[in-house]
Parts: structure tokens; sequence; C-alpha cells
């Protein structure tokens, strides 16, 4: 890394966990956002019509209609986040990252202006702008994600990073229903996500390149402002992530805001989770490619290697989050919270830094794509099971949280796998990979 290029490469990381940080992954703090909607009488008409004379949030509380409406919304706008990654991946390999930033500009600040300016009575149109806004914020996810390939050995690190980045600006909703409560209106938080256009705007142009990122990083690579008219940058690397527990409903309004607003706080910490994992990757990475040279073997299979523990690892922390989420327990969902924070920032992290050793960088963005769109037609369960656990299941999750630890056991597969193949690929060394 030349010494003229590190404070542009420096802008550029730290910028773009800032945008990370504060726009990508919003969507998932949901839960909090959905208590201001109901504080504004959304769908409220759909309500009993005793509830919606008691006016108050103990009968907004029995309203199964206006809960499933809500539940709609995120189920959707959720699949569209994965579901969406896989056509925007083939976007940003084909048309490369202007391109795909403008789209995502253009997205967000759509559905930032939508929510800014619906009401009660235009409430049906968040079934528009959350899907936009959840595709806008992970192209934004997917074109940062390149900028691990800046800092060569620290790549996975950084991708993690970003990743976490992700996860924690799920509190941003938080922040908006904190400043809700202190008299600060919807219309005006979202007003100010609509004006943060211009600061996207001037990252694409200034400090992100109009083409990929290459990986490795050819000698003197130029991009951005150093790039003048527009340098010709090689092929990439991007990746990304999703998923959630929704708010608590069926306890006391004071209980519903506590436990929405501890959950939302936990999410804010995904982006100090995350790192850890890329860290490990990185550290057992340049352990095994050492050992690798000294032996002759395959440098790429001992960098797969290194993803075997954090694979392994990510499992074990799923499987625990399961078995908590099972436990009928309130307090402990305190736990609960913490642990869906730091199994999501791995298994997102751990997914996109798998994906940049396992195959070739300029296949990332439909790799990608095509992974989170698997995941997006799984979260359409999110729907029937949430129905099936309101009626027949009678609101006890029980027996659907014993399938999601059963489902989660079968993970454990992966990491196995992929340590027979790299077994298999070092005792022939001669072999391609």
């Amino acid at each position: 890394m030349s010494g003229q290029g590190l404070p542009l490469r420096v802008a550029t990381l730290l910028t773009g966990l800032l945008e990370c940080l504060g726009f990508a992954g919003v969507l998932f703090g949901w839960a909090s956002l959905v208590f201001v909607f109901k504080k504004e009488h959304y769908f409220e008409e759909l309500c009993e019509h005793d509830a919606r004379l008691m006016g108050n949030a103990t009968g907004m509380e029995d309203c199964k209609a206006q809960d499933e409406k809500f539940s709609l919304i995120f189920t959707l706008a959720s699949f569209m986040n994965n579901f969406m990654t896989f056509p925007t991946g083939f976007i940003f390999d084909r048309f490369k990252t202007t391109v795909a930033r403008l789209i995502a500009i253009f997205l967000y600040t759509s559905a930032t202006l939508i929510i800014a300016f619906i009401s009660a009575g235009s409430a049906m149109l968040l079934f528009l702008a959350m899907p936009m806004l959840s595709v806008g914020g992970i192209l934004f996810l997917m074109t940062n994600l390149q900028v691990g390939n800046l800092f060569g050995k620290h790549r996975s690190t950084i991708i993690t990073l970003y990743n976490g980045a992700f996860d924690s600006s799920s509190a941003v909703f938080l922040i908006i229903k904190l400043l809700y409560e202190k008299g600060i209106s919807l219309r005006a938080s979202f007003i100010f996500l609509s004006v943060c256009s211009v600061w996207h705007v001037g990252r694409t142009f200034l400090l992100m390149p109009r083409g990929h990122i290459p990986y490795p990083l050819p000698p003197n690579y130029s991009y951005g402002l150093c790039s003048g008219t527009g340098t010709r940058e090689k092929k990439k690397t991007a990746n990304s992530k999703e998923l959630d527990l929704q708010a608590k409903e069926f306890l006391p309004p004071k209980e519903v805001s506590s436990y929405t607003n501890a959950f939302a706080i936990t999410q804010f910490f995904g982006m100090l989770c995350a790192p850890w994992n890329g860290l490990l990757m990185d550290r057992l990475k340049q352990k095994y490619q050492k050992e690798a040279r000294k032996t002759g073997s395959s440098a790429s299979v001992a960098a797969l290697s290194a993803a075997v523990p954090s694979l392994a690892l990510t499992s074990l922390l799923c499987l625990g989050f399961a078995i908590c989420a099972s436990v009928p327990v309130l307090p402990l969902q305190y736990g609960t919270f913490v642990l869906q924070v730091i199994s999501r920032s791995f298994l997102y992290g751990g997914n996109a830094a798998f994906l940049t050793l396992a195959f070739p960088s300029e296949h990332f963005g439909k790799l990608f794509g095509l992974v989170m769109a698997l995941s997006a037609i799984v979260s359409l369960l999110q729907f029937p099971i949430f129905m099936c656990i309101k009626g027949p299941l009678q609101n006890n999750p029980f027996y659907v949280n014993v399938m999601l630890v059963l489902a989660t056991l079968l993970t454990f597969a992966h990491p196995v796998l992929v340590y027979l193949e790299c077994r298999q690929k070092a005792t022939a060394p001669a072999a391609t990979f």
C-alpha cells in the first residue's frame, strides 16, 4: 500500500463503515418502527371495534389483524432484502460500482421520502417503501464490501466489520423511536435520512471506484479522487446478509417498549462482534498458508481451511441462540438478544468471507446474490409460522423453536464437508483447486 494512497483508502474505509452503520440494515430495527406506527394509528382500522374505541396501547395490543399486517410488511421487505441480492449482484458484477450505487441511492431516497409523507390513511404504501429501503441498503453493503480488497491481509476482518455495521444499523430505528418519544416527528426523521443522499452521492463519485476494486491489488492502483477522469479498474469482490426477531406482542405496553429497546440496543453492538470472525479467519489463513509454503501444499486449500473453525463456531453460536429462544423464561431473552446479534454477525460476515475464499472474486456478486436469494425463499416461512403461532399454537412458539434447534444442528454438516474437502485436496497437491 503506497503512502500517498493511504489517507484516501482510510477515508474510504471509515466513510463506508459509517454508511453501513447508518443506512444499510435499518430494516432490522423494524420492531422499534412498528411501535411508532402504532402510535400514529397505522392499520388501526383493522382492529376490533371495542379495541379501537379504547384508544390506548392496551387495546392495540390485542389487535391481531394489525400485528399480522406489520408482520407481512416485514416478511416481504426481508424477503426482498435477500432475494433481490441475486439480480442486484448481477448488476454490480456487470455494470460495476457507480451504477449499482446510483440505483441504491434512488431506491433508498424514494423509500425514505414515501415513509416521510405517508400517514395512517396511506399506510399501504409501506408495502412499497420498506422493500425499496431494504434493497437499497443491501446494495450499499455490497458495494462497500470490496473495500476490504484495499487492505490485503486484513481483508476478511474488514468484510466482517462491514457486515457487523450492517447489523448495528438496525439501531437507527430505535433512535427514531426515542426521538419520536421526545417530540421529533416521524416525518422529520425520514426527511433527514432523505437529505443524507447527498452524502451517498458524494462518496460514490469521490471515494469509490467506478468499476471494481481488484484483488490482489495491483501496484499503483488508483480510484476515486486519485483516478482523474476514471482509471479503469480490474475485477472485484463483494458480499452480504439479513434476518430477524420481531417485537414481543401481548406484553403490557411499557414492557413491550422496554424489551423492544433492549433488543434494538443489542443490535448496535453487532459491529463490535463481527470483526472477531474475520480476524479469526485472517489469522488462521496466514498461519495455514505459511505452513503450506513449507510443505509445498496448495495455498488456496490452506486459505479455505481457515474457514472451517469459523463455520463450526458460527453453527455453535446459532445453536445456542436457538436453544435460548426456546426456553420460555422472559428475562433469559436478554441473553437470547445477545446471542442473536453475535450469531448473526458471524453468520453473514463469515458467509461473505467464505465466498471470497472458496470462489473466484469476479463471480462474487452473483454467488452472494444466489445465497441470499435462497435464504429469501426460506424467509417467506416467517409469515405462515407467525400465523401458525397466533392460531393453532395459541401464541406458544415452543414447537417452532424446537424445530429451529433441530434445523440448526444440520448446519454442522457444512464445516465437516469443507474440512473433508480440504484434507482430500491437501493429499493431492498437484490437483487443480
